[in-house]
């Protein structure tokens, strides 16, 4: 008897500053919670609004310039999480 072990999908998601399709492992979720704060979701299980970005730094200059993030979000980003933001991608 021959068993085969089914394969799981990759799971695959949007950039929205590139709007590139990558793996999720790939990329950095941020998340605006229910109480409103802006968070760096390093389990990908942090409740509320979500949005990807993909791990460079290049991806910085793009979510500033045409504010990406604010609109995904839908919400503020305060220049104190850009800061943070810039350091978790310089790795």
């Amino acid at each position: 008897m021959n068993i085969t072990k089914k394969k799981s999908k990759e799971v695959i998601r949007r950039c929205i500053a590139t709007g590139e399709a990558l793996p999720k492992q790939a990329m950095l979720r941020i998340v605006r919670t229910p109480e409103g704060s802006i968070e760096i979701d390093v389990t990908g299980k942090l409740n509320g609004r979500g949005a990807y970005l993909k791990k460079d730094i290049s991806v910085l200059a793009i979510l500033k310039k045409n504010q990406a993030l604010k609109r995904a979000l839908k919400c503020d980003i305060p220049p104190a999480f850009m800061v943070t933001l810039e350091e978790v991608l310089h790795g």
